[in-house]
């Protein structure tokens, strides 16, 4: 008899033991997700109003230029503006910054990096293919589909309608409707390649929640 009661007792400690591991696991995991979301969303306004303040500069500059120019008498001509911002420097986990990406249905907040090293990505949400942020044709965005929500962890809640803001390098920024959603298989890539007749889209991409295929989200400019 005492036999089973230490048995049992036993059991019940190691059971203890296992669910109190389980329960800190996942609360590291739900806290180290929150400050990842915080840390991110911070840098992402900074770096936003980064490309701000150059824009601001740059047309001040030019619009001293310009005023300082003598008028020609000649009519019909016109100075021409060729000026571009420069691109800032700012990194996140080691990665150049090249823009953001906002989700306000997801509370996505996150800072889209030049690399897609599978460091990059376990990190940051990079771009993966196509002609650059804001560029007319199609750009693919990945980010990891972590439990804790991180990064696309809830793409899936996304829908037709739903808006996504791409601010680049340069200060532009451009909301973009999702109007496609579908699952793909992890060979398929054509969602990356697909032509848009010269029109500005994005491309998100994702693992499914078993990593054996794609969640892939269409999205235009309005």
């Amino acid at each position: 008899m005492d036999k089973g009661r230490k048995f049992f007792t036993i059991l019940l400690v190691m059971l203890a033991i296992v669910i109190t591991v389980l329960l800190g696991y996942l609360a590291y995991k739900y806290i180290s997700g929150y400050i990842i979301s915080k840390e991110a969303a911070k840098v992402v306004e900074e770096f936003e109003n980064e490309v701000k303040d150059i824009i601001t500069v740059e047309i001040g500059m030019e619009n001293t230029i310009v005023n300082n120019i003598e008028q020609p008498t000649v009519q019909n001509t016109n100075v021409q503006q060729t000026t571009k911002a420069p691109q800032t420097t700012r990194k996140y986990k080691g990665y150049t910054i090249i823009g953001t990406i906002k989700i306000p249905k997801t509370k996505v907040s996150y800072p889209i990096v030049n690399s897609t090293s599978p460091n990059a990505m376990d990190n940051a949400i990079v771009l993966l293919y196509g002609v650059g942020l804001n560029k007319q044709g199609n750009t693919v965005i990945a980010g990891h589909n972590y439990r804790n929500g991180g990064f696309f962890g809830n793409n899936k809640k996304l829908q037709n309608g739903d808006k996504i803001y791409i601010t680049d390098e340069y200060g532009t920024s451009i909301e973009y409707t999702i109007y496609n959603k579908y699952i793909a298989e992890d060979s398929d890539f054509s969602y990356a390649t697909r032509n848009t007749n010269g029109k500005r889209e994005i491309s998100l991409s994702t693992c499914t929640s078993d990593s054996t295929k794609r969640l892939v989200i269409w999205a235009k400019e309005n």
